[in-house]
């Protein structure tokens, strides 16, 4: 066996529906259901390891080494030895496939061995507190190791251990068809719950960079372009400037559609579960852990609760699908893109320590977790991370400490501290928004990613003031915009 590594090649997914048959969806459950128990299967073999891996006294004496290559080393050697090792759980699933080799290949389970070990190491490396096992019906994909045996997609069908799904692909749809001349490196059967039942999707992961779907032409060309954008990123919204435009707007705005019906649900099916079970609650309203009872629900309980899962389903479509236009949009801006780094897990935290206000009223520990989890700013990054990756960029990730977009004032070449409801910058001859004018900054910074090059920001204020009262204006027309934008 070689012991050269494998050579990592870029690429993409295409999802196609499966057109199923009843008798095939039935066959498909039950597979799923049966990948699930092996997923669970390895969890638990793997908390055996680990409890007796940190019962030993040689973990303990490494535990108490100082950090560096020895310690690391050390504990490489330990998880081999306590099978807390990838390929360990390989040969721990053997024996359960050739028991289900009927309904799941040596391929399959060993992927479902992975994905259980790659949860586990969240844990191992304290980046987790708890992997949790999964629920009946919770298993939502399976996936082969290439296209050749297992799961593998052949002339339009997707074929696993005797089932033949055949794939629909639109004749006008041309991206696909496109997407297809590419190698296939493996195929994933995934499911999700529409309308009450389950639906099955094909998604080849191919090798390659996707087909371009939007107008960019520095993009379609390589980059030559090379046009420089800089992106404000905010809990709830975005300001993107380049060198001839600027967007200020939403993030996913679709999403806030659908977020009010799915607090009345919530809010709902909460009041339900609160009537029907008033044991299981103490005083103070909280949960009784100490009362063993089954929970029981009603029938309209169980309607509200498929009603709100179908939402929620739509609401990651939805913010998905804006977010996938809006970096279309950035993308055709320019390719060199300036973003500030930010920590928006330490957005959604709780504020620890307990604060009055001026009337003497404790003031709300919640932060931005809810408009966080809605919006997902994280992950518009994430997406032009990925496109970018197709044409050999990334972001350009500026040091937030040193450069201080948002207090800079290129004009005076000074900081000055403003609160978070000033939304305007008053430069006495005009007036720029906040967010829009730290985009204009990020757009105008040095290579080094640590300080403005104020020369670019003199030499490209005018251009971006003109471009900025044209946004404005168009914003005014708009009925209603967020408060955090100061229209």
């Amino acid at each position: 066996m070689s012991t050269l590594a494998k050579s990592k090649t870029p690429s993409y997914v295409l999802t196609l529906r499966l057109k199923t048959e009843i008798y095939q969806e039935h066959k498909l459950s039950k597979r799923f259901e049966l990948a699930r128990s092996i997923y669970n299967a390895c969890l638990g073999e793997l908390y055996k390891r680990y409890a007796a891996l940190k019962q030993s006294k040689r973990y303990k004496i490494v535990c108490k080494m100082e950090k560096g290559k020895e310690r690391n080393k050390l504990f490489s050697i330990l998880n081999k030895e306590f099978g807390l090792v990838e390929y360990s759980l390989h040969e721990f699933v053997k024996p359960m496939q050739h028991q289900l080799k009927k309904n799941i290949d040596a391929f399959t389970s060993q992927k479902v061995a992975t994905r259980a070990f790659k949860a586990f190491e969240t844990l191992m490396f304290k980046r987790g507190k708890k992997v949790h096992f999964k629920k009946y019906g919770e298993m939502y994909s399976v996936e082969g190791k290439s296209n050749s045996t297992g799961i593998r997609y052949k002339n339009g069908n997707v074929l696993w251990n005797g089932l033949v799904l055949r794939t629909i692909v639109k004749k006008n749809d041309v991206y696909s068809y496109i997407a297809l001349k590419d190698k296939i490196k493996f195929v994933r059967i995934k499911r999700e719950w529409i309308m009450n039942k389950f639906v099955y999707y094909a998604q080849l992961v191919l090798e390659g960079t996707p087909p371009k779907k939007y107008n960019s032409e520095g993009i379609k060309d390589g980059g030559s372009a090379r046009k420089r954008v800089g992106i404000d990123i905010g809990t709830s919204t975005v300001a993107v400037c380049s060198e001839t435009n600027v967007i200020l707007t939403e993030l996913a705005p679709n999403v806030a559609q659908l977020d009010k019906n799915i607090r009345n649900i919530q809010r709902s099916l909460d009041r339900s579960k609160r009537a029907t079970n008033p044991l299981k609650y103490k005083e103070d309203g909280t949960i009784n852990k100490s009362n063993k009872d089954k929970w029981i629900y009603s029938k309209r309980y169980m309607k509200n609760k498929a009603q709100l899962k179908e939402l929620q389903r739509l609401n990651r479509v939805k913010r998905k699908q804006d977010h996938e236009i809006l970096s279309n949009t950035i993308l055709s801006l320019g390719d060199i893109i300036f973003v500030e780094t930010m920590s928006f897990k330490g957005l959604q935290r709780k504020v620890k320590e307990t604060a009055v206000n001026d009337k003497g009223k404790f003031k709300k520990k919640k932060r931005f977790g809810r408009t966080i989890a809605n919006r997902a700013p994280s992950m518009l990054l994430e997406i032009l991370e990925r496109k970018l990756k197709y044409i050999d960029k990334s972001l350009n990730k500026v040091n937030t400490a040193l450069v201080k977009a948002s207090q800079y004032n290129h004009l005076t070449n000074s900081y000055e501290k403003k609160r978070l409801n000033d939304r305007w910058n008053d430069f006495g001859f005009c007036k720029i928004q906040r967010d829009l004018y730290s985009a204009f900054l990020l757009m105008n910074c040095k290579d080094n990613l640590n300080e403005i090059d104020r020369d670019m920001c003199n030499q490209n204020f005018e251009q971006f003031r003109s471009v900025h009262n044209l946004e404005i204006e168009r914003l005014k027309l708009k009925e209603k915009n967020p408060v955090s934008m100061g229209v």
